[in-house]
């Protein structure tokens, strides 16, 4: 059985360095970072964002797909707004016998100030205040949210390996 985690969340509540740990202790992983599927547009024109966000979330699903299919459990470190449904179709499409985690990483929001501000990247800071409001308030994240407010990631990473908050998707093999 192999497993595909969703880790996300806004900016500054520890995707990166929660997503980075988690695949290093997980056996035969991967760590898929949407943010970089993103940045390989270069040059001008740029494609419409809904067009660029939909070309990004097909290459997840492909590259999960076939981590899949050779094996690996996947990780993957990516804003999920409208997308989860449409992925997880997607992979249930493939037969395979593996479990879908999600997770939606959360903190207060004065903690997302102080670390976006701490690494520099304040411009970042109104969007983030943004998405959380907006991750928070769709039901349908309610019982995935993680408070990683008071939290290191160390702890958060075996938590999400000892107890999963919840396995939102499960597809076996027939």
């Amino acid at each position: 059985m192999r497993n595909v985690y969703v880790i996300s969340g806004p900016c500054g509540v520890g995707k990166s360095t929660v997503t980075k740990g988690l695949a290093r202790k997980l056996k035969k992983s991967v760590l898929i970072e949407g943010d970089l599927i993103s940045a390989m547009f270069i040059g001008e024109p740029q494609p419409p964002w809904e067009e660029k966000l939909s070309i990004v979330w097909q290459n997840l699903s492909s590259l999960t797909k076939n981590f899949l299919l050779k094996g690996y459990n996947v990780v993957i470190d990516y804003v999920v707004e409208d997308e989860l449904e449409w992925f997880c179709k997607e992979l249930g499409q493939t037969g395979l016998n593996f479990t879908l985690h999600y997770y939606v990483l959360r903190a207060d929001p004065e903690v997302l100030v102080e670390r976006i501000t701490k690494r520099g990247d304040t411009e970042l800071i109104s969007r983030s205040l943004e998405l959380l409001q907006h991750l928070e308030n769709k039901k349908e994240n309610a019982p995935h949210l993680y408070d990683s407010t008071n939290k290191n990631p160390k702890a958060i990473i075996n938590e999400i390996l000892d107890r999963p908050l919840s396995n939102y998707y499960h597809k076996r093999k027939r």
